[in-house]
């Protein structure tokens, strides 16, 4: 039995384009909303949370010209909240317009599922001077023009007013953007160099997760180019080219090649992969762990065109002391 529409709240609004082809109604939401997947909106529209015109849709149903979507769940929809927090930063760069930023590991970019506080954004706000209240519905406050994972580190960029953002934002979108990451993988990487292609979409047995599916209807494309900078037989450091920017990418190009990212947890790179069953070698992978103790993964390198003046920029960054640790502590065992 679907809930009656007077205990709902409209989380999503959608109003088909008057040139709008005919399309399933799941697939129409889930390349509109950004973050789902067409199995999760089968799912609201299963438990009557989907309203198509006003009425609650059938799975079934195909969206024409002018049609209003809408989402409704049983509970109001939070708000992002962004207070200031004075967390220090490391600013590579600042001029009127933009900031590039070098994260630490363990930082949240922006605030959402369970983390409010503590984040890049709560320590912009402080550093800029600006909030926003409850009701807002942009959880990177205007200014955030990409992020890269908790546990990630390396340079971002931000822009300081929205307009900026924009602009920036365009770059990303025709993939002008140059970002460089340095990266340990799992195994020997047979190629000197090569590119992963695929499309990158949630992993429906596990949502935190992602995969490279061969459908272009299950994810979104995404494209990645990897060059071998140095091998240690059981792993290799390697530096990736984003030509893309899709979530967890690299993190998952590189696991969908039999070569997941070192200490990745979440695509399996937190245990011993490549080399020998002998209980020295499991102390030593356990004590590289421990000096690296998140995935292997930098954003070394970052370049864009300035949004107001056009001049190229370009940034870079060192690797942090636990990747360098890491990377030393492997040649010490080669090398022995």
């Amino acid at each position: 039995m679907s809930p009656d529409s007077g205990d709902l709240f409209e989380h999503y609004r959608l109003v088909a384009d008057k040139g709008q082809a005919p399309e399933r109604i799941d697939k129409f939401i889930s390349t509109h909303i950004e973050g789902t997947s067409r199995h999760r909106v089968q799912l609201a529209i299963k438990a009557g949370y989907v309203f198509l015109n006003d009425t609650p849709a059938k799975a079934n149903a195909i969206i024409r010209p002018d049609d209003v979507i809408s989402v409704r769940m049983p509970y109001q929809r939070r708000g992002v909240e962004i207070l200031p927090e004075d967390i220090p930063l490391d600013i590579v760069y600042e001029d009127e317009d933009v900031l590039v930023v070098n994260k630490p590991a363990g930082m949240v970019v922006h605030p959402g599922h369970g983390n409010f506080s503590g984040t890049l954004i709560n320590a912009l706000s402080h550093y800029l001077g600006i909030t926003q209240g409850p009701d807002a519905e942009d959880e990177r406050m205007g200014i955030l023009v990409h992020r890269i994972d908790k546990d990630t580190s390396g340079l971002l960029l931000v822009a300081k007013t929205v307009e900026m953002q924009q602009r920036l934002a365009k770059q990303f979108f025709e993939h002008s953007i140059e970002r460089k990451y340095i990266a340990v993988v799992w195994g020997n990487i047979k190629e000197d160099e090569g590119t992963v292609e695929g499309t990158i979409g949630r992993d429906p047995n596990d949502r935190l997760r992602y995969r490279v599916y061969d459908d272009p209807e299950k994810g979104k494309y995404a494209c990645t180019h990897y060059k071998v900078l140095e091998r240690f037989g059981f792993i290799t450091v390697i530096e990736c080219r984003l030509e893309t920017g899709r979530t967890h990418q690299i993190r998952v190009h590189m696991s969908s090649l039999g070569h997941p990212l070192f200490n990745d947890e979440r695509y399996g790179g937190a245990e011993i992969r490549q080399g020998t069953i002998y209980s020295k070698y499991k102390q030593f992978i356990q004590n590289c762990f421990e000096i690296c103790p998140r995935q292997a993964l930098h954003a070394k390198t970052l370049g864009f065109v300035h949004p107001r003046t056009g001049e190229i920029m370009r940034f870079d960054s060192e690797v942090p002391a636990d990747m360098t640790a890491l990377i030393e502590k492997w040649r010490r065992y080669v090398a022995g």
